[in-house]
């Protein structure tokens, strides 16, 4: 079964959600940005999600990190829980 290890940033509203895009395009550091701004308990780990099967997130977030490019940010990504900023860190 492939698998899958990403990082995100939860926000409430989708123009957060771009204005923290900018900043990470930028050159801000994705973790510093997910501990300050994020409202998902993952924030203490800068987001980090972990490693995941398909199926074991909500399809909006699954579609995109089982199709996006390993290193490459993406989003908004809107799901039930808000605005995500998403970052594919593995995949296999």
């Amino acid at each position: 079964m492939t698998t899958a290890s990403a990082r995100h940033i939860l926000v409430q509203t989708e123009q957060e959600c771009l204005d923290l895009k900018t900043r990470i395009d930028g050159g801000e550091d994705f973790a510093e940005v997910a501990k300050a701004h994020s409202s998902c308990p993952s924030k203490a780990q800068g987001g980090d999600l972990g490693s995941f099967g398909p199926g074991m997130m909500v399809k909006e977030f699954d579609e995109v990190v089982f199709s996006a490019p390993v290193g490459s940010l993406q989003g908004p990504v809107q799901t039930q829980f808000g605005f995500h900023l998403l970052e594919v860190t593995a995949r296999d």
